[in-house]
């Protein structure tokens, strides 16, 4: 982010695709106001237009490499 606009609340996973409907990793906010939201392809597909439009970039597609936490020993 550009630190231009407040900071958004992250992603979850109740947070679509504008375009496909898959679950949203890429949060494009617009100038004008609003967003849009994209899965990992389409957030690639249109960051760089975006951009070029002042849009705020927020990209949550790391997530998708994290490995999830494991059980704890407690629960034994």
């Amino acid at each position: 982010m550009t630190g231009a606009l407040a900071p958004t609340k992250p992603l979850s996973v109740a947070d679509r695709c504008d375009r496909c409907g898959a679950q949203a990793y890429v949060r494009a906010v617009l100038v004008g106001g609003g967003d849009l939201l994209f899965c990992a392809h389409h957030g690639r597909k249109y960051a760089e237009a975006l951009r070029a439009t002042g849009a705020d970039i927020q990209d949550e597609t790391d997530r998708l490499h994290a490995t999830p936490a494991s059980a704890s020993n407690e629960e034994r």
